[in-house]
């Protein structure tokens, strides 16, 4: 059984290459006239594209294959005060050398739109806001040139608004309410306040979507079900797909503040998991989702290869011996 480690959108190794510079709305408007202000929102966005390009370099320097985008490649890119701006279009070079880039090295690569991207809101404006940044969403992969729905989006089921059973059933209408170039990127995440792993997993076979386990979460959310009977059942609705079964992981930053990401991940949690993993027989890739970025990923491998329970391929694929 292999396992990859990813991480978040931000290298903490790389001097000025943060892929996220955004333009506030306020400052937007203090510019002289609109076209200064989307000049300048051009500017930002090409140098994010830029950066991305960078880290995904830097990437494959440490054979780090798994990778999650920012949401914020293309500042205001779903306000109105930038609506009619063909951005793909205008930087089309940057986003297709990303693109091609990732293909050319078979990266793994996924982005999770803001938690206000949600599919079961009671109201309409909600959703129609959220429908416009799945759609940016989709636009990126689109203007990469990954056409292919290897490339997800991952999204938690949303509120409860009083009522988990509505609020599911609503989940599911509004679902296949999406265009296919939206719905097919979709993969579903549990979350640390309502619905639960196994509640996900219902939805997800329901839905007949992957499901991405967030082991932290699960360990603040759950009605007491044992993830060794959960886990064989999230991997299989992976099937078919073309990358492995993934799973979100981090460590909680401290007793009282348990639900919040630590810096670093801790090795022992780790290996817990794994243990319990290795009983499906398969193989899987694990987001790391911890403040230090890729600092924490490289910390990790490095633990990891010093526990002795697992054999280095690289510094993020990893082997569980027998």
């Amino acid at each position: 059984m292999r396992f990859r480690l990813g991480y978040v959108a931000m290298t903490l190794k790389l001097v000025d290459c943060s892929p996220s510079g955004t333009m506030t709305v306020t400052a937007f408007k203090k510019l002289p006239d609109p076209e200064a202000a989307l000049n300048r929102v051009r500017r930002i966005a090409k140098k994010n594209l830029e950066n991305t390009l960078r880290i995904l370099r830097y990437n494959l320097a440490y054979n780090i294959y798994v990778y999650r985008l920012t949401s914020k490649l293309v500042p205001l890119a779903t306000h109105p005060l930038i609506e009619g701006w063909d951005y793909s279009g205008d930087l089309k070079e940057e986003f297709l050398s990303i693109g091609s880039f990732i293909k050319e090295n078979d990266f793994r690569i996924s982005a999770h739109p803001d938690h206000y991207t949600i599919l079961n809101p009671e109201s309409d404006q909600v959703f129609n806001e959220s429908l416009k940044d799945l759609d940016y969403h989709a636009k990126v992969y689109e203007a990469m040139g990954l056409t292919d729905y290897r490339y997800k989006l991952v999204l938690h089921i949303g509120g409860l608004y009083g009522n988990k059973k509505a609020s599911i059933e609503r989940f599911k209408r509004n679902f296949e309410k999406l265009p296919e170039r939206i719905s097919k990127r979709i993969i579903l995440e549990n979350d640390d306040k309502v619905y639960t792993a196994a509640d996900v997993l219902d939805i997800c076979n329901d839905l007949g979507v992957p499901m991405v386990l967030d082991v932290h979460h699960h360990n603040c959310n759950n009605n007491y079900e044992n993830l060794e009977e959960l886990l064989p059942h999230i991997f299989k609705t992976w099937d078919g797909q073309h990358f492995n079964p993934k799973v979100h992981f981090s460590s909680p930053k401290s007793t009282k503040e348990f639900r919040h990401h630590a810096d670093n991940i801790e090795l022992q949690e780790f290996l817990n998991f794994l243990r319990i993993a290795s009983k499906t027989d398969r193989d899987f890739d694990v987001m790391l989702e911890a403040k230090n970025k890729d600092g924490a990923l490289l910390k990790l491998s490095d633990e990891l290869k010093d526990a002795g329970t697992v054999k280095s391929i690289n510094q993020a694929e990893f082997e569980l011996k027998k």
